[in-house]
């Protein structure tokens, strides 16, 4: 049994820019088309499991009036016949006789445990529902499709039905999170987008009648190639101004101009009623839409409101001036006799803490380890420095801009050793001796020591039980884990660490980086398998986590294509974003190991991973640098001869 939630879709900017967009194929003079498009808090819970036939069930309270279970064979013609039989069931057919058409596959058992998207309102249900159905059969079946691909099916899928939707409308494949999607002929690019300030949006559905297919036939007519001023006017609205709009948005966005954003709102609607609803002025006069926006006590809410989705008397939606400002708004519609509902989207909070776990014995590096702990092991450095260990994976937190560091340790008498090193001046006699280099470097190490926190891991319970100790220390934020007996070095102008940071902050969901190794290797580290989500094979959505395999298992199961087709197998680079959810599993894993205590079971990172992999969503990212392990006598060597020869 798998659980998936997809959300619905709200376009914020760019609506019929996607279809407009397409027309390039024929008319190279349209403008690419541009949308920002976001997944929404509500949307479709469901439990999917494989079954012989093609069955969709509901549970959920929300739409019991209006259900009725549907099952249906595995046969061609008859899903193809349900498709386009005009019923909610249709979009499902759609995208199931789709796989069974290019993939093979059986049937999957769909069970809706809960339905919060509303129909028939401008927020994709039917795509929403589409998305749910190509993701069951890929996680079933194992078809290893990206989240594009995903997408792609339930366009695809839906077409198959008498439904004819846009291609922005199944952004919601993409999660709860902003992209800018852009559309240029048959190519469509998706990219998530960074958020300063919270927005509090409010959308609300007006509860009146608009034909979508009609506004979508007459907006139509002006393309490829107009023959009137009027389609001229449509076509650089959705093209050339839709362009300047969506830049302005993104710009604003990101650098918090709430206000800014909001007018922008208002802009694209004035924009839209003089230059694109002309084109089909009965639906798109849209007299409830325009009543709601005139509103004055709305107004005094916000900082600007446009349509939705085909535009017309289908739903609304503004930016709220604050979170107080936004529930009143809720309210205020609610009263009005709409169905009005708040979504926020959040900033991706910028990682500024980080975790390095010291505690082990380094029994593999015995008897070194009796007086000098492996983090303190020297290393020669390209600079003509010799480092210990931690002091060169401190530097690199410090140049990716983490602000606070947590070191975990073995006992609370190790600490001073740390103290000695970080907080302790050099003697007068020692600093004198010191060139003027060294003693300004001096200084920088003590500073590094501002920003050390410490933590125990008492008793030695694995590498998940370690990290958990840093569980008040990373207090709800995502933080940084490094390990402590592995070296980076970057092969760009930004550390790895940083990397993995801005990585993270397109991603929003647990991120770590992944390091091609030789399939003889595999069975030293945890292996990554998925799909790529880019063309330049760097970002992977993973699939499957598994800790030290065999190589015969790891041949057959978990190699990935690179981008010349050839299969490689992605290790753990050894830096990893943890989410909260991380430390959550992390604390039902140890209660869990505390009822149980004649298992005698290590509490493991990567178990606590996977688990959050499989309800949040895991990516791998392809870091330009390369990895030094210390953690055993060869791999130690090796460093010591190689590390400082590699240039900055």
């Amino acid at each position: 049994m798998i659980k998936l939630f997809v959300p619905g879709r709200l376009c914020l900017f760019g609506e019929h820019s996607d279809w407009a967009g397409h027309y390039r194929t024929m008319n190279a003079q349209i403008a690419p088309g541009a949308a920002i498009v976001t997944g929404i808090e509500q949307g479709i819970t469901a439990e999917v499991e494989r079954s012989s036939i093609f069955e969709v069930q509901s549970v959920a309270p929300q739409i019991s009036n209006e259900w009725h279970d549907f099952a249906c064979r595995m046969d061609e013609q008859e899903l193809k016949r349900v498709a386009r039989s005009g019923s909610f069931f249709c979009y499902c057919a759609g995208v199931a006789s789709y796989m069974l058409e290019w993939y093979k596959v059986g049937g999957v058992r769909i069970k809706i445990t809960d339905m919060t998207l509303p129909m028939k309102s401008g927020l994709s249900s039917s795509a929403a529902i589409c998305v749910l159905v190509a993701r069951a059969f890929n996680q079933i079946y194992n078809l290893n499709l990206n989240t594009m691909g995903e997408m792609n099916i339930a366009y695809v899928g839906e077409l198959r039905t008498s439904s004819r939707c846009g291609r922005l409308d199944q952004a919601c494949a993409f999660g709860v999170k902003p992209n800018l999607m852009t559309f240029d002929g048959d190519e469509i690019e998706v990219k998530p987008l960074n958020v300063k300030r919270a927005l509090h949006w409010v959308f609300a559905d007006l509860m009146g009648e608009k034909n979508t297919i009609k506004i979508l036939a007459d907006l139509n007519k002006a393309y490829p190639f107009p023959s009137n001023e009027q389609e001229r006017r449509e076509h650089e609205a959705l093209g050339a101004k839709n362009q300047d709009i969506v830049d302005r948005a993104v710009k604003y966005m990101a650098s918090g101009e709430v206000e800014a954003l909001g007018r922008l709102m208002t802009e694209a609607e004035e924009l839209f009623d003089r230059d694109v609803a002309p084109m089909c002025i009965d639906e798109l006069a849209a007299p409830k839409l325009h009543e709601v926006l005139a509103d004055d006590y709305v107004r005094q809410l916000t900082y600007g409101g446009k349509g939705v989705g085909s535009h017309g008397d289908g739903s609304v939606q503004f930016l709220a001036r604050d979170a107080e400002s936004q529930q009143q708004l809720v309210d205020y519609l609610n009263g009005r006799g709409l169905m009005a509902y708040k979504f926020t989207i959040h900033p991706v909070h910028t990682v500024r803490k980080a975790i390095i776990p010291v505690a082990g014995f380094g029994t593999r590096l015995y008897p070194a380890t009796r007086s000098l702990k492996k983090d303190f092991f020297p290393i020669p450095c390209p600079d003509g420095m010799v480092r210990p260990v931690i002091l060169i994976l401190l530097e690199e937190l410090v140049q990716s801009g983490i602000e606070d560091i947590c070191l975990v340790l073995g006992s609370e008498e190790e600490r001073q050793l740390y103290m000695d090193f970080f907080e302790r001046p050099l003697s007068d006699e020692h600093l004198s001796k010191l060139n003027a280099e060294s003693q300004e470097y001096e200084n920088h190490i003590l500073s590094i020591g501002k920003r050390l926190h410490y933590v125990y891991q008492k008793e030695k319970r694995g590498f998940g039980h370690a990290v958990y100790q840093a569980a008040e220390f990373a207090h709800g934020e995502p933080v940084l884990l490094m390990l402590g007996d592995t070296l980076y070095r970057s092969k760009s102008n930004k550390p790895c660490a940083l990397q993995l940071i801005e990585a993270y902050e397109r991603t929003n969901c647990l991120t770590l980086g992944l390091y091609p190794v030789n399939v003889k290797e595999v069975s030293h580290f945890g292996i990554m398998s998925g799909v790529w989500e880019d063309k330049k094979n760097t970002a992977l959505r993973v699939t499957t986590l598994h800790e030290k395999p065999k190589s015969s298992y790891a041949e057959e199961f978990l190699g990935v294509r690179d981008a010349e087709g050839h299969k490689e197998y992605c290790s753990v680079f050894g830096q990893y974003i943890l989410t909260p959810e991380v430390f959550e599993q992390l604390e039902t894993d140890i209660k869990a190991a505390d009822e149980h205590p004649e298992q005698k079971g290590e509490i493991e990172l990567t178990s606590a991973l996977d688990k959050v992999r499989q309800r949040s969503g895991m990516f791998g990212i392809r870091l330009r640098g390369e990895r030094y392990d210390m953690g055993n006598p060869q791999a130690l060597m090796s460093t010591i001869a190689t590390f400082a020869m590699i240039d900055d």
